[in-house]
């Protein structure tokens, strides 16, 4: 790692409650999954580091609330934001937090602008033999849909398993270093 001092990135987490943005950060963080279900209340903050070409990135991750009781509140905890990534579940008793990311999108586009966003579709251990294709959250819907919004990428996930965590973050904060270095030399 160099000397300097490196990189920092404000990330808010965002979608339904609990769809396991919560979970995620555990296990790309801490690499644990924790099984019962606390609600978020208001926003909850993790600070994690990473290395990117050899220089110390630290990541200020907010884990917002996503029920509709912190709709005020959550405003507030955008500002600021570098990134951001918006979580739905793929668990089939949970469609409703698919059919919300065009709320979270909009929601985040009028606070925050044009930031980097990855699309994580978490849960999907809860899939029977992984396949979702007669879903609404079939993969070819979700590709779709990411495209249409200029999204980094969709990942899908599962923060019991790990499977996509650590792909769907580090897509995101190899673009924001990316965008800092470039910045740096303009």
């Amino acid at each position: 790692m160099s000397d300097e001092k490196g990189y920092g990135f404000k990330v808010v987490i965002i979608g339904d409650g609990a769809v396991g943005k919560t979970s995620l950060i555990k296990k790309y963080t801490q690499g644990s999954f924790q099984k019962e279900y606390i609600a978020t209340l208001g926003t909850q903050f993790s600070k994690y580091e990473e290395e990117v070409d050899g220089e110390k990135v630290e990541l200020y991750l907010w884990d917002i609330a996503g029920q509709d009781s912190f709709q005020a509140l959550r405003q507030r905890f955008y500002t600021g934001s570098s990134g951001a990534v918006i979580v739905f579940s793929h668990d089939p008793e949970q469609i409703k937090s698919y059919n919300n990311v065009g709320k979270w999108l909009t929601d985040l586009k009028q606070h925050c602008g044009n930031i980097p966003i990855v699309l994580l579709g978490n849960k999907v251990d809860l899939i029977e033999n992984g396949s979702n294709s007669d879903l609404a959250t079939s993969d070819s819907k979700v590709e779709q849909l990411a495209k249409d919004n200029k999204f980094l990428g969709y990942y899908k996930t599962s923060a019991l398993t790990g499977d996509g965590v650590t792909d769907g973050f580090k897509a995101l904060v190899s673009r924001l270093y990316m965008i800092a270095k470039i910045s740096n030399f303009s």
